[in-house]
């Protein structure tokens, strides 16, 4: 997991991500053309992303596809955030019942 919050941190590996998750399977040739690094820090960003487990490859002849892969982002989500989630909608809701308790008197 330390690896996905290493990828993470970058904010131009974040930007990949999103262009991976609005567009699926893009080439390096064409998630160069949206960015304004070199071929090389985009190929090197992407291989960070891979060894982290955030995208899938799959080469097909001399192209080599990129997908996005969600499910350690869900890792964490289900390890990290919806318990911080749960306890503050826990919180909001009996507070919510207290308020219309003393409405109500």
């Amino acid at each position: 997991m330390s690896d996905v919050f290493k990828a993470l941190a970058d904010t131009n590996r974040r930007h990949l991500l999103d262009m991976l998750r609005a567009e699926d399977g893009l080439t390096l040739n064409q998630l160069c053309e949206q960015l304004k690094m070199s071929r090389q820090a985009v190929s090197k960003h992407l291989s960070i992303l891979e060894s982290a487990n955030l995208i899938n490859c799959v080469q097909d002849g001399r192209h080599k596809f990129h997908f996005l892969n969600p499910t350690p982002i869900l890792e964490i989500v289900n390890r990290w955030v919806s318990k911080f989630s749960h306890h503050q909608a826990t919180t909001l809701l009996e507070l919510k019942q207290k308020l219309e308790n003393q409405n109500e008197q």
